[in-house]
């Protein structure tokens, strides 16, 4: 008998995320595939690759292959799952998402879908984070296109291969309110960032602050020109695709830090 494909899947938005459902139903259409959702039980939005050390964790089953981890992060989802369910035999593939917003540029160190695939390349796991770009004034948002791609690009990888090395996951965005885009390789681009919070008080007086959303600014970063970055190629209506690599070596500063070190010595 031929071996069934194992997908790991994950989101940060939570178990019940309209986005993590449409992922989850459009997978277990492709044959020979089987689906785990292992999600978070509430929404981790921009908790990073954060993992729960200081209480014990918990998985739920809502369905069939379904569960959800009771205050877990993303990263926590797959760590766990692979210690347990997938103790013996590891997933083939990890998709995180769909993700209701974008994760471009630096917002990648900032987002539990891409913290999620972040975790699974550290465990040798091909690995796939993606989200889609949405006017947040709508609550339903539209998966359509973004499944229909991660749909397509499970089915390449199922039947040739994943076309990263170890460490390396594919960060894929998808364009807001278009039916067909097509896909170009980007690099992540140069996030411009405010420091947004609002406060409030309650009937004691006391104060509370939540922390505002940045407005998506982005510059195209020095020396790269002839490429896009993933900001531009969503701008031109284009689907986004950026391997995002784990070694964060600032390789082009070594020879600087090292003079420096040589003159303060």
């Amino acid at each position: 008998m031929k071996k069934r494909y194992k997908i790991l899947v994950t989101n940060d938005d939570g178990y019940e995320a309209k986005g993590l459902l449409s992922l989850a139903e459009t997978l277990r259409e492709i044959d020979g595939v089987d689906v785990v959702v292992v999600a978070p039980a509430n929404e981790k939005s921009a908790c990073g690759h954060s993992l729960t050390l200081t209480r014990p964790l918990r998985f739920v089953s809502v369905g069939d292959d379904f569960y959800k981890l009771e205050d877990g992060t993303p990263s926590d989802c797959v760590y766990l799952s692979l210690s347990t369910m997938f103790a013996d035999e590891k997933p083939d593939l990890l998709v995180s998402g769909i993700n209701r917003g974008s994760n471009m540029g630096e917002d990648i160190t900032y987002s539990g879908t891409a913290s999620a695939a972040m975790e699974g390349v550290l465990h040798d796991i091909p690995s796939i984070a993606i989200s889609q770009v949405m006017d947040f004034s709508d609550p339903s948002g539209d998966y359509t296109l973004a499944a229909k791609t991660i749909k397509d690009i499970v089915i390449k990888i199922k039947e040739s291969t994943f076309p990263l090395p170890k460490r390396e996951f594919l960060n894929i965005n998808i364009p807001n309110s278009v039916d067909e885009a097509q896909m170009v390789v980007t690099y992540a681009g140069y996030r411009f960032y405010a420091n947004d919070s609002h406060v409030h008080r309650n009937p004691r007086g006391e104060e509370h602050y939540w922390l505002g959303l940045h407005p998506l600014n982005f510059s195209p970063r020095v020396g790269k020109e002839g490429m896009l970055s993933d900001y531009e190629a969503i701008e031109s209506g284009c689907i986004s695709v950026t391997p995002i690599m784990l070694d964060m070596s600032a390789y082009q500063s070594v020879s600087r830090v090292q003079n420096w070190l040589d003159m303060t010595e």
